[in-house]
């Protein structure tokens, strides 16, 4: 196959390749990485807040795409803390935000969310290991990528959780209580309880969530009960543990009974209080916390963050697709020139040429690296422009592909490999041109006999 050829085939495989350049301006680690501190305060991070870092990487991929990562980890011991008690399946939400400008403007959003745990207040969050977002891009050029802010969201499961008596904090207790273990025959909530004899005593639960439920025990002669929400009568009849859910007074003791039930509550931070009202004996067993359906993350439980320090920027330069031909070559069943291969010749058949039209928002980007077929015919792994081998002018002629061009039939496009058919002409020409003479002296001859064999 010829040289002419081989171009040929090498132009029309570089219209699909295309290059993918990225360049880091400014301080930045681990190549394309650049670091990134933020102090988090308020919601799950707390009056004291906490500290992570975050290690933004930009990559270009297929499509084209442009994606960010971050890479998060903890600064210090301090973690993000679950605000209250929640039911396995509440999530974790860290969302970055990365401005860019330049040959596109615009704003991606790395984000991941983790599922927690059953939880209990002041337990460590899981958080993401790290954030992902991507966006296409739909021109070349530089784009200069800024990381700004990030924000920590929680939402919490729908469910409910059983706060203990014992669990001190939340629970506290005010006046003369008693922590009382398994008892026989009656099963408590964790076979414990709290009791109390004494007049205005109380038990105070702050929590987070929808609905309470103040569990204790039914009994004979037990004291009347008044429960504040929010620091608040509901209703104003008293709870009365000495009598059943009928309103009959017991005959027995039963334990781990409903005693009061909250009405529905907006999702947020909520008192309960149970407060004895005689001189009489009352229980606590639990608080049964209850947490509704919360499609978003609420705003008192979200951490704001704000970058440590001066926050650099990374400069990705993206390219097209590789050029297109700048014209297509023509030729005739005879060339008109005698096509040469010249080691100080200037491509022209793959180099410096506009990039083709997709036809839509996505050319294809692959490795930072594609080959291209320089004019002396060797592939190169550069992206700028073959270095020919330096060396005399050569012409070299090949077989044409077809000797003769039919009506209607297509050029070669190829010179014959050597001028055989003047050599060829000249030596018929002479050897008939010598055969006619021949022959010509010949029948003078024979004419000439003839003629003295008659005047004989």
């Amino acid at each position: 196959m010829s040289r002419m050829r081989l171009a040929l085939l090498a132009s029309a495989v570089g219209l699909s390749s295309a290059v993918a350049v990225i360049a880091v301006s400014g301080p930045a680690v681990a190549d394309t990485s650049l670091i990134v501190k933020y102090h988090c305060v308020g919601g799950v991070a707390g009056a004291l807040g906490v500290d992570v870092e975050a290690a933004v990487t930009p990559k270009v991929e297929p499509g084209p795409k442009l994606r960010i990562d971050w890479a998060l980890t903890y600064l210090g011991q301090r973690r993000f803390g679950s605000p209250g008690y929640f039911a396995a399946g509440s999530q974790l939400n860290l969302q970055g935000t990365v401005n860019l400008t330049g040959a596109w403007n615009g704003e991606l959003r790395p984000a991941s969310t983790t599922a927690q745990d059953a939880l209990k207040p002041g337990d460590f969050l899981k958080a993401p290991a790290g954030l992902s977002d991507a966006g296409s891009i739909d021109k070349t050029g530089t784009i200069r990528i800024t990381p700004t802010g990030l924000a920590v969201r929680f939402t919490p499961a729908e469910g409910e959780v059983m706060v203990n008596n014992n669990e001190t904090p939340p629970v506290t207790y005010s006046g003369t209580w008693w922590h009382k273990g398994p008892q026989r025959g009656i099963e408590d909530h964790l076979n414990d309880v709290h009791e109390t004899a004494t007049k205005d005593a109380s038990a105070k639960l702050t929590f987070i969530g929808t609905q309470v439920t103040y569990v204790g025990r039914r009994a004979p002669g037990l004291s009347p009960i008044r429960v504040l929400l929010d620091g608040k009568p509901v209703t104003d009849p008293l709870v009365e543990p000495g009598k059943d859910e009928s309103g009959e007074p017991m005959t027995g003791t039963s334990a781990k009974q409903d005693l009061w039930t909250s009405p529905e509550l907006k999702y947020g931070e909520h008192t309960i209080e149970v407060i004895n009202t005689q001189d009489g004996t009352a229980y606590l067993d639990a608080f049964r916390v209850k947490t509704g359906k919360v499609l978003n993350p609420p705003e008192h439980d979200e951490a704001t963050c704000a970058p440590i320090g001066t926050v650099n920027s990374i400069d990705i330069t993206v390219t097209g697709p590789s050029p297109s031909p700048t014209g297509t070559p023509t030729s005739t069943g005879t060339p008109t020139s005698t096509p040469t291969n010249t080691a100080t010749s200037t491509p022209t058949s793959t180099a410096t040429t506009t990039p083709p039209t997709t036809g839509g928002r996505n050319p294809v980007i692959q490795a930072p690296e594609h080959v291209i077929v320089n004019h002396a015919g060797r592939e190169s792994t550069t992206t700028g422009t073959p270095t020919p081998t330096a060396g005399p002018t050569a012409t070299k002629y090949v077989k044409a592909q077809v000797r003769k061009v039919p009506t209607g039939g297509v050029a070669s496009g190829e010179a014959p490999e050597t001028p055989l058919e003047p050599y060829l002409l000249l030596g018929g020409g002479a050897m008939l041109l010598f055969s006619s003479t021949a022959g010509g002296l010949m029948l003078r001859r024979r004419r000439a006999a003839q003629a003295k064999e008659v005047s004989a």
